[in-house]
Order: C-alpha cells, then sequence, then structure tokens
C-alpha cells in the first residue's frame, strides 16, 4: 500500500513473524509476546501520529463530503445509542446511587454526598461505562467494516482513485466517537444521578432534591469540568484510533475479520484503562 496508510502499517505487514508457531521456550515465549507487544505500540503509535496530522492538514477539505459522513458517525456513535444509555443511567442510579445516598444516610454521612458522587460517577463510573459500551458496540463494527473492506480489496480501490483512506475511513470515525462518547457520558451521568435520588426517595431518605443536588454541584470545580472532557474525547480518539488501526493494519481474509475484531476490543479495554490511570494521576497532582 501507498501514502499515509502505507507509512503506518510498514512495521505491522511482518506476516511471518506474528503469525508464526511460538516456540517451546519460555523465555523465547516471553521474548516473543514483548517483541509483539512493541510491534502493536509502535504501529498504533504512528497511525495516531498520521490520523492527527490528516485531520490537522486537511482540515475543511472536501466539506461536502466529509462533513455527511462526520455527522453520521456522530450519529452512530451517539444518538443511536440513546436507548440503550437511558438504560444503563437508570439502572447505574438504582444500583449505584441510590444505594451510595441511602448509606451515608443511614451512617448520618450524608455531608460526604457530594464528593463521592463526583469521585465515583462524574470522574470514573461514568466516563469509563461509557467509554467501553461504545466500545462494544461502535468500535466492533469500525473493526468489521474495515477489516472486510481490506480483505475484498475497498482501501486499495480509494487509494487508485486517488482518495486518502486515512481522511476518508479513519478522520470521520475518529472524530464521530469522539464527540459521541463526550455526549453520552454527560447523559449517563445526568441520568444516574437523578434516578438515584428516585431510588433513594423511594427508601424515604430525609434529602429534599435541593440539598442533594447542592451537595453534588459544591463538590465540582472548573478542574473537573475541563478534565471530563478531555478523559471522554481521549476515550473517544483512543477505541477509534485502536479498532480502525486493527482493521486496516496488515492484509485480511473475511474469515479472519472475527479473530482481529475480539484482538482489537481486548486492546482497546486496555488503553482505556490505561487513559483512565492517567487522569487519575492528574486529579491526584491537581
Amino acid at each position: 500500500m501507498r501514502g499515509n496508510l502505507g507509512k503506518a502499517f510498514d512495521v505491522a505487514n511482518t506476516q511471518v513473524f506474528r503469525r508464526a508457531a511460538l516456540p517451546k521456550s519460555y523465555t523465547d515465549v516471553v521474548g516473543r509476546l514483548l517483541f509483539r507487544f512493541l510491534l502493536t505500540v509502535q504501529g498504533l503509535g504512528a497511525f495516531a501520529l498520521i490520523t492527527l496530522g490528516v485531520i490537522v492538514k486537511k482540515f475543511g477539505v472536501s466539506p461536502s463530503v466529509m462533513q455527511p459522513r462526520i455527522r453520521a458517525e456522530i450519529s452512530r456513535a451517539g444518538i443511536a445509542l440513546m436507548p440503550m444509555f437511558i438504560f444503563i443511567a437508570l439502572a447505574l442510579g438504582f444500583v449505584v446511587v441510590g444505594q451510595t445516598v441511602s448509606a451515608l444516610a443511614k451512617f448520618g454521612q450524608i455531608n460526604y454526598l457530594g464528593s463521592t458522587m463526583v469521585i465515583v460517577i462524574v470522574r470514573e463510573l461514568g466516563p469509563l461505562l461509557a467509554a467501553m459500551l461504545v466500545l462494544a458496540r461502535v468500535g466492533t463494527a469500525h473493526v468489521i467494516e474495515l477489516g472486510t473492506a481490506r480483505a475484498l480489496g475497498e482501501v486499495e480501490a480509494l487509494e487508485a482513485l486517488g482518495i486518502d483512506p486515512v481522511h476518508y475511513l479513519i478522520v470521520p470515525r475518529v472524530i464521530g466517537t469522539a464527540l459521541g462518547i463526550f455526549a453520552l457520558t454527560i447523559y449517563l451521568i445526568i441520568g444516574a444521578l437523578v434516578s438515584g435520588y428516585l431510588f433513594a426517595f423511594l427508601q424515604d431518605v430525609p434529602l429534599t432534591p435541593g440539598d442533594y443536588f447542592s451537595e453534588i454541584t459544591n463538590a465540582l470545580t472548573w478542574l473537573d469540568f475541563v478534565l471530563l472532557a478531555l478523559k471522554t474525547m481521549a476515550f473517544g480518539f483512543f477505541i477509534a484510533i485502536v479498532t480502525c488501526y486493527h482493521g486496516l493494519a496488515q492484509p485480511l481474509r473475511l474469515e479472519e475479520v472475527s479473530g482481529v475484531a475480539v484482538r482489537a476490543v481486548t486492546q482497546g479495554v486496555v488503553v482505556c484503562v490505561l487513559v483512565d490511570a492517567i487522569f487519575i494521576v492528574l486529579y491526584l497532582l491537581t
């Protein structure tokens, strides 16, 4: 392959090494697995940098083509998932928030309500749960669609027509996934907090709606809003990068697409956890 896409996958195309049988020696096994890990990291890093470069360099290029594609990806990673997220928000509110409020009220620790909700729901559980759900639904679709397109030669056909596959196939998915996770996280947090109070109200917790939301708003700071936006956008960016990379990283046969999708989702989960750990450190340092 040529152009941007070819540069990203020079390392990934070491087919003999990647598909070779594992040696019998434990040290050889560890070394081979470590080298595979380093190859994957290098490939993902190169792909991410190339995608960022294309976004900056070709921003505003072919708006009549790109804008509908971006809107379609935002719809798929956002609006189309709203029914599922409403259900998850209600379940999260009843299971986690409502019981937490009831327990704090039972032991007379209602003063810790705001900080507890901010740490558990706003900072951690809300963004991470939203990212995992989008990864499972939309990320898998990215791998299957792009893997099938690669197996059928559609990517090479785009290059033959002079169309940059990264710009046409990857950029809309990256932008759509990032914005979709950001919006869904906001809805998930609000829905969980509201449904949590309803559950606590049904249990006769002596807490008015005004006091409940006042405790939460007093615990929030401007940094929470900034880091929430950055975290959710980072989740969306890396989920799209990992899934799109595995869909296009190497020539595939149709029967290999499902296995690649499983590997991509697994690596996506690991990347999301690592990103979340980085933001935990940022919270602790600020």
